[in-house]
């Protein structure tokens, strides 16, 4: 069943209208996506942008396969950790790749509910049927480029094959594809154990994509790079092949700091984030292509009129899936089911977003913009006495806390004669910036794992900003026990590809302070210039003036690239879930979610068929619900996640009606010690929820109950 698509030329123009009214353009002209560059004649012809060579392998469901890499669910949860040789080939850089990335994503632990509720033995009807969960099949790799390999986008397709019921294989009969593009900044395999499961297990190609950021880590000492396998190369040797090499000179090389790294993310030039739904949309291309190749012939063709596809991950990969439906004016995808998105909704003004009727401290911020408050504010609030039982609260120094607090007093941010009373300020600005309460015991955490790094990935990333700008005095490199620079080890950058998150600090490289007092050193152990040992204030607060500061030449291009980004709310009409945890800390449900319901809402109207399930005591992390603090009060996401693609799969396969949006109330598990999660913990969504949980929308209001 093809999902109806809001195509009257009435609807279309009204719509946009009501985009152009309320708010300034989405994209200058040289941003805009040059689509007629991407279209093939037809769906079985080889796409404009794969200039390159196609890769592709067979994997047996045995030895190796597509989801768990030949290490079954077993090996997913318990390890070890697939080895190297020396140095690593490309098929165990594969095998630890999916390794991490699946672990990254989903909470592996037995009482969390990985191998009961989830994970690669779980059928999508939850039943405990599919023994490993290995899954054969071909997985095809190939670049999206123009030519040049600046761009150098990695597209993967699997497609599952050869398996034995109850597994199921690709029908070209009935076929579908489900969309992961990578969570965060991550490879490739970022949503091997998210979209990727999901869509596998329905019997559908999966098409990934890296987005533009994935592991492009360029050793500028060494001048070597990674090619689309994971092996590293001379940047010279690699060329056109090289997932990402920085535009620097050895002249200007040489007035650089030595071993340091320059990562695709952050230093492309290219603020990739703009194409991402691009890049999504390439990524269905490239499937449609391999699999009229396969199963393609003169009689019947597999095309967009017989294919349900589904635009599907979680976080940056759940944004990216959601600008590629409102990009998707050729109608590719028919239907979206994304989780804990990270979305940048254009700020609309008159919309009004309500909590148990109070309307919510703030709406609809950039990423960078709540970040840089983040990165600000969490170390200072994380002394609040209030918040004595955060998990890993042990990881942040009290005095360097207690000196970030300070320095916030002395920038006039926060008053307070006490580190106490300063530190409650802090964590009233988190609120007042429109954290909801329940993130309050995980900022702390947050800021020690993510938090500083996402802030300086982005600002550069915004910028366009060369690794040779030394935006704000940060670079990347190893350090050793003392916070020095080092030469990188060997082995470290032999093995990112498998190791790396992109973005880091992440396989060994982290985030250096160059303006530390006395010289460069491993930020979290940087001396401010006043000789006080507070996290590395200054930094900070040279981020966060990027975007609440002065507007000078480097904020002017940062709010420039933030501009760009920003998600118009309209999707075509074509039916979404998304799925969202209200305890977020890392992309809070009022800046996402929220915020682009909301707007599509507004833009879309009486045609939006967009439905939102908030989560209670659910967050960004799953994979931080084995630590203690984490396992007694939140559920896993990624359980969510799941449902709400196979309701989406039924909803354009059956026509099963989707559960109208609601708030789901779950059960933390408690303790400690905390007990095995059960289904009681975790309630379905349900699809006739009482009305007092119910999420409407009147006027121009959201209401979220209680």
């Amino acid at each position: 069943m093809r999902s109806r698509r809001l195509t009257t030329p009435c609807a279309l123009l009204c719509l946009g209208l009501s985009i152009a009214f309320n708010a300034p353009p989405l994209l200058a002209h040289d941003d805009r996506p040059d689509f007629d560059d991407d279209r093939p004649d037809s769906d079985d012809d080889r796409p404009d942008f794969i200039k390159g060579q196609i890769l592709c392998t067979t994997y047996d469901g045995n030895t190796d396969d597509l989801l768990t890499a030949g290490l079954g669910m077993s090996g997913l949860q318990l390890g070890p950790a697939p080895g190297f040789a020396n140095p690593p080939t490309a098929a165990e850089l594969r095998k630890r790749a999916i390794f991490n990335n699946y672990r990254a994503l989903v909470d592996v632990s037995p009482n969390g509910g990985y191998g009961s509720l989830y994970g690669p033995n779980i059928d999508p009807d939850g039943n405990n049927t599919l023994g490993a969960g290995k899954i054969a099949g071909e997985e095809c790799l190939a670049y999206a480029d123009g030519g040049s390999g600046r761009k150098n986008v990695t597209l993967m397709v699997q497609i599952p094959l050869n398996n034995q019921p109850p597994a199921k294989n690709f029908d070209p009969d009935h076929p579908c594809i489900v969309t992961a593009p990578s969570s965060g900044s991550r490879g490739v395999y970022g949503a091997i154990g998210t979209a990727g499961e999901a869509g596998l297990k329905l019997g559908c190609a999966v098409a990934y994509t890296d987005k533009g950021t994935g592991m492009g880590t360029h050793d500028l000492q060494n001048d070597t790079v990674n090619l689309i396998n994971g092996l590293r190369a001379t940047a010279s040797a690699a060329g056109t092949s090289s997932n990402f090499t920085a535009r620097v000179t050895p002249d200007q090389l040489a007035d650089f700091a030595p071993n340091r790294f320059a990562f695709k993310h952050a230093h492309s030039r290219q603020n990739p984030e703009k194409d991402w739904g691009r890049n999504v949309l390439q990524s269905i291309r490239f499937a449609f292509f391999l699999l009229n190749e396969r199963f393609g012939d003169k009689d019947k063709r597999i095309t967009k009129r017989n294919t349900i596809v589904i635009a599907s991950s979680v976080s940056n990969g759940g944004g990216a899936s959601l600008k590629a439906a409102e990009q998707d004016w050729e109608g590719l995808i028919d239907g979206v089911a994304v989780g804990e998105p990270q979305i940048q909704p254009l700020p609309v003004q008159g919309l009004r977003i309500e909590r148990g009727g109070v309307p919510v401290a703030a709406q609809a911020k950039s990423l960078f913009n709540y970040t840089t408050i983040a990165n600000l504010f969490q170390v200072c609030a994380s002394q609040s006495t209030a918040l004595a039982a955060s998990p890993l609260l042990g990881s942040i120094v009290p005095a360097r806390a207690a000196s970030r607090c300070a320095a916030l007093k002395e920038a006039g941010l926060i008053g307070g004669a006490t580190t106490g009373q300063q530190a409650d300020q802090a964590l009233a600005a988190l609120r007042a910036a429109g954290w909801e309460s329940e993130s309050d015991l995980i900022h702390a955490s947050h800021w020690a794992l993510a938090t500083p790094a996402i802030a300086t990935t982005f600002a550069n990333t915004y910028g366009r900003f060369s690794v040779l700008d030394n935006l704000c005095g940060f670079s990347f490199g190893a350090t050793d026990a003392a916070g020095n620079s080092i030469p990188a080890p060997a082995a470290n950058v032999a093995q990112i590809f498998a190791n790396g998150n992109g973005i880091p600090p992440t396989g060994g490289i982290n985030i250096i302070n160059n303006n530390s007092l006395g010289g460069p050193l491993l930020d979290a152990l940087s001396v401010s210039p006043n000789g006080v040992l507070d996290y590395n204030t200054p930094g900070a607060l040279c981020l966060r003036s990027l975007v609440a500061g002065p507007r000078d030449e480097n904020a002017e291009r940062v709010r420039e690239g933030i501009r760009r980004v920003r998600a118009s709310g309209f999707l075509h009409g074509k039916p979404t879930i998304i799925v969202h945890g209200r305890a977020d800390a890392l992309v809070p449900v009022n800046h996402s979610s929220r915020a682009f319901v909301g707007l599509n809402k507004l833009v879309e109207r009486g045609h939006s068929r967009v439905h939102y399930y908030e989560v209670t005591n659910a967050q960004h992390f799953d994979a931080f619900l084995p630590l203690a603090g984490y396992d007694t009060r939140f559920v896993p996401m990624h359980y969510y996640f799941v449902q709400a693609v196979k309701l989406m799969y039924d909803h354009l396969k059956h026509g099963a009606p989707l559960p109208p949006s609601q708030v789901v109330h779950t059960t933390p598990r408690g303790g400690p010690p905390a007990p095995p999660i059960t289904s009681k913990n975790v309630p379905l969504i349900d699809q006739a929820p009482p009305a007092d949980q119910l999420i409407t929308f009147s006027g121009r209001t959201l209401h979220v109950p209680e």
